[in-house]
């Protein structure tokens, strides 16, 4: 059957809102490529440093002719387990004497071929686990065993070398981290912090012009896109295990503990908050599509959310208080006490429960403690500008208290 004019238009109209997003998730792609290329430049550029002072190490100064095991366990001890390096560089030992122990006994009974090789990483893999060690002690241990048999056969006496190539390796990896090429833990974590908190502010805005424009498709997208920040705040809990280790293995670095103390502690707070908005913005799309009351004020309560997470990143990013990201998510809540006042559907009123769950995790994210936080929500959910204001210059004063 032959298409209509209309359906030939319908068709265009699709296919060209397909090629919109295809482009659109390109863009993302790219961009997203990218910034994982230059958040790792400097990673790479330390193994690469590691690598070469290992090798150097073992072949210049101790003599061995053929360091394998120093490179390995140099760029082992950089690219794995980010924030665990020192222990790390245990299991790299660990797992190169017992590929060494494992692969020289069972090469003397069975000698070598394919059947004894995979007989010989078999065994080395189930003794490793037997012993308790993790993924890497495992790895390394069947690698360490391959190599024994297929890559030096015909070497002898080697086995103390190979150990010592290990040792050497870690080592190298370490001094790199810890005074040649040391991260600035502050700069790692705030690269890491900002897509999350990036996608987070710019998701919020979206949906705060979504209300007030009452366009639910608008929300949704926004919606659907906040949903990528999940493997975001993997890569930020990874920064801040590595940042940690930078400030404690580094002098040069030790500088930072304060700032990245505080970046580590409101990091909790900040997945909260993360988890809160979803929630958020999924009932801002039902409230549009139910055609529910949508009062101003619900919809700046919601910008300055955004405004709020904003401001706490550029903070914990310089490592200075938080305050006016305190002042932003408490004027949030006393919009949305004001929106509620004004009157709101049912899913209006989660949406404003929303906005003071997610104020109250920002308010903790900046260092205030739980009760106070608590204290400072109801205050400026009165609805009143001059609660906020309250709030918020109480909020100044506490900003030090620890949290309990």
């Amino acid at each position: 059957m032959a298409k209509t004019p209309v359906d030939l238009d319908l068709d265009r109209e699709r296919i060209s809102q397909l090629m919109k997003e295809f482009r659109r998730r390109s863009r993302a792609t790219v961009r997203d490529r990218w910034h994982a290329v230059r958040f790792n430049m400097l990673l790479s550029v330390q193994a690469a440093v590691a690598a070469a002072l290992a090798w150097t190490a073992s072949h210049e100064l101790l003599g061995n002719p053929s360091p394998v095991f120093a490179p390995i366990s140099a760029i082992g001890t950089i690219a794995s387990s980010v924030g665990q390096r020192f222990r790390r560089t245990i299991e790299l030992i660990i797992g190169v004497a017992v590929g060494i122990g494992l692969g020289d006994v069972l090469v003397l009974l069975a000698g070598r071929g394919a059947w004894q090789l995979g007989l010989i990483v078999l065994l080395s893999i189930v003794v490793t686990i037997f012993l308790g060690g993790g993924p890497a002690v495992v790895t390394q241990a069947a690698a360490t065993a391959v190599l024994i048999v297929t890559v030096m056969p015909s070497e002898s006496n080697i086995e103390a070398p190979r150990v010592i190539d290990a040792l050497i390796g870690g080592f190298a990896g370490l001094v790199v981290i810890a005074l040649v090429l040391p991260l600035n833990p502050l700069r790692v974590v705030d690269r890491a912090a900002r897509p999350a908190l990036g996608r987070l502010t710019e998701e919020l805005t979206e949906t705060a012009e979504a209300l007030k424009t009452r366009d639910a498709a608008r929300a949704q997208r926004a919606l659907d896109r906040l949903r990528e920040v999940e493997e975001h705040l993997q890569s930020f809990a990874e920064a801040l295990e590595g940042g940690r280790e930078t400030s404690i293995l580094s002098p040069v670095r030790w500088h930072r503990r304060p700032a990245l103390a505080q970046y580590v502690e409101s990091s909790e707070y900040i997945e909260h908050a993360v988890h809160n908005s979803g929630t958020l913005i999924r009932r801002s799309v039902t409230v549009l599509e139910d055609d529910e009351p949508v009062p101003e004020e619900m919809a700046n309560a919601v910008a300055l959310l955004a405004e709020a997470v904003k401001m706490l990143r550029r903070d914990l990013g310089i490592g200075i208080q938080p305050e006016a990201a305190r002042e932003q998510a408490l004027q949030a809540i006393g919009q949305a006490g004001r929106a509620y006042d004004e009157g709101v559907g049912f899913s209006g009123s989660v949406v404003i429960a929303q906005v003071r769950t997610t104020g109250s995790d920002l308010l903790r994210a900046t260092g205030i403690e739980r009760t106070e936080a608590n204290r400072l929500v109801r205050l400026a959910a009165g609805g009143h500008a001059g609660d906020a204001a309250q709030a918020a210059a109480d909020a100044a004063r506490s900003g030090g208290q620890r949290r309990s």
